[in-house]
């Protein structure tokens, strides 16, 4: 498959889901942007984009000044979450993520390391049959308040060692990556971007806690990703259908609403911050 199209580039949205965006950073980063409600040519594409992927997330991230009045409301107990290692790898200057390619480890309390390359945006039906028949490979619709993003997504599982060992310069970094994985990446990847060479950009602690609200008949993920600067992302999340994805947006929304947690404001995203931030963090 060759890479997205100009056409595919204006129909889905932006990097990490955001419709009709803010012009992106010189680094090729995009900026979060205050929410905006989808036109009916958007909501159309929308419904197309998801009809064809594997599954639907609906995400939300709460303003940072709400953020511990919005655990107090969803009575979270930071003390249940699931502790996360978090590492990103590209080129200092973000090459990769300029060519929609994220490529990512994760290190998780109690579970074995895993890693994932990622081509965004896509279409679900240019990608090849034999890819889309693999059970290490989903298409997924991430949809946030005014935007979404179709990505492929080609995951790998680890031990529990390999990830920091990588980070640490004391494994190449393409042994973290199955074959397929690194076929993705150089199918889709600017020439001459080897996975050896990248950049490590990390690690993001992430807190991670699934609960099941006794007044929403469904499971949300919160993920509170902790940056070195001092500075914190909340995002609330839940999974459905694609057919379903109308109906649960409404649930979600009024269950957000009934706890008091704004939703309104502007909406930040984990993988463009967090690449923002190592970036910056290597060019000074």
């Amino acid at each position: 498959m060759s890479r997205p199209s100009d056409r595919v580039l204006r129909s889905c949205s932006s990097l990490e889901g955001e419709a009709r965006p803010r012009p992106p950073a010189q680094d090729g980063s995009v900026t979060a942007t205050e929410p905006k409600p989808l036109s009916g040519d958007e909501i159309s594409k929308l419904l197309a984009l998801a009809d064809e992927a594997d599954t639907l997330e609906l995400k939300v991230t709460v303003p940072e000044a709400s953020q511990r009045s919005a655990l107090t409301a969803l009575d979270i107990d930071p003390l249940d979450a699931q502790i996360r290692q978090v590492f990103f790898f590209d080129t200092p200057d973000l090459l990769l993520n300029r060519h929609g390619v994220v490529v990512r480890a994760r290190r998780s309390q109690g579970r074995p390391d895993d890693t994932v390359v990622k081509l965004r945006p896509v279409v679900p039906h240019e990608l090849p049959d034999h890819l889309r028949k693999l059970s290490e490979f989903g298409v997924e619709v991430d949809a946030l308040p005014g935007g979404y993003v179709c990505s492929a997504s080609f995951k790998g599982t680890l031990g529990q060692i390999e990830v920091r060992e990588a980070a640490a310069r004391k494994r190449p970094l393409r042994k973290l990556f199955s074959k397929g994985q690194r076929s993705f990446f150089s199918e889709h990847a600017p020439g001459g971007v080897d996975i050896d060479d990248l950049a490590v950009l990390g690690p993001i602690h992430v807190l991670k806690l699934k609960f099941s609200p006794a007044d929403l008949a469904r499971r949300v993920v919160a993920e509170m990703w902790l940056y070195p600067d001092g500075s914190r992302i909340l995002e609330l999340s839940t999974k459905c259908a694609p057919a379903e994805g109308f109906q649960v947006a409404a649930e979600i929304k009024g269950f957000l609403s009934n706890h008091g947690i704004d939703i309104t404001g502007e909406q930040q995203t984990k993988t463009a911050t967090a690449l923002r931030f190592f970036s910056d963090e290597l060019s000074s």
